[in-house]
């Protein structure tokens, strides 16, 4: 059975528009060629995603995502986006954008990168931004 789960690990945040949310990003999967098997969100401080960050990939810096793909299958999703709230909070302020906004785009950028795109040359990251846009013009939220 498909799943999409939303978790919280060291802080409070009420995620609106769970289902929404749910339907765009699988449907995002399915149009990508791929099957959902689970994908849970994990939604955190800068601190528990900086801990992260230096126990599992052994850089040191503040980040807003982090993705890890559990996937034992070829074209299925398994895996854990783990997202700083803090620094979408921050994010959304600097780019003038709303915190769910943003916290949309980070969350079909980890979905992408489970999908198989990358970000880190600059035709990658032109690519995933390109594929960021296309499916954020298909979320329908009406707050």
């Amino acid at each position: 059975m498909a799943r999409i789960n939303f978790f919280t690990e060291d802080l409070t945040y009420t995620l609106k528009h769970k289902t929404i949310i749910k339907n765009w990003i699988g449907s995002t999967i399915i149009s990508e060629g791929y099957k959902l098997e689970e994908l849970n969100f994990i939604l955190c401080s800068d601190e528990y995603l900086l801990r992260i960050n230096q126990d599992y990939l052994q850089h040191d810096d503040y980040t807003d995502v982090i993705t890890f793909d559990n996937s034992e299958e070829l074209k299925t999703i398994v895996g854990d986006i783990f997202i700083s709230v803090e620094r979408i909070k921050e994010n959304a302020t600097k780019f003038k954008s709303a915190t769910l906004d943003e916290l949309c785009r980070v969350m079909i950028h980890g979905a992408l990168h489970l999908l198989g795109y990358k970000d880190k040359t600059k035709a990658a990251k032109a690519l995933m931004t390109e594929k960021e846009d296309l499916y954020l013009a298909k979320l329908e939220i009406v707050s």
